[in-house]
């Protein structure tokens, strides 16, 4: 299985490459993980966003595979914990797919790629800036991996 971040949002601040970068680099080989940032779309102050997002939710569909299991972070998402994201990851890997974790942009997605969406995951109920749902998403994965394998950086 194969494991990669589609995100809209090409310019993060350091600190969000940096902490994203920290636990990625500690991820499985196997998992070929990468990130793909799709650049954000202008927004004009008349659009009202509506007209942005649906250009970004086209950006986005056009990266997805139609095998690819899809996973959309939105805080209206289902919450997991840390033990419960290392089960839902063993039975993402059990399914055999690749995996895509997907991040709108500053306005959410279109409903086009919500309904895409295999799952829908909230990383808190808290809004957070997508960079630090990015550099939360390396770090979970990275623990629910840990959890998985008896790794020592999870401890209860």
């Amino acid at each position: 299985m194969h494991i990669r971040l589609l995100a809209v949002g090409d310019r993060q601040p350091s600190w969000v490459d940096d902490a994203f970068g920290i636990y990625s680099e500690r991820f499985p080989r196997e998992w070929k993980f990468r990130l793909d940032a799709i650049p954000t779309v202008r927004r004009n102050k008349k659009d009202k966003s509506r007209q942005a997002m649906e250009a970004e939710g086209e950006l986005i569909t056009a990266k997805l595979s139609q095998t690819e299991q899809v996973v959309l972070l939105d805080e209206r998402g289902k919450q997991l914990t840390s033990k419960s994201l290392a089960s839902k990851l063993s039975d993402w890997q059990s399914d055999g797919r690749d995996l895509c974790f997907v991040i709108g942009g500053p306005d959410g997605v279109s409903d086009t790629v919500r309904q895409r969406a295999d799952m829908t995951w909230s990383l808190s109920e808290l809004t957070l800036p997508h960079g630090m749902a990015r550099a939360l998403l390396s770090e979970q994965l990275y623990r629910a991996w840990s959890l998985q394998t008896g790794h020592p950086y999870h401890r209860d």
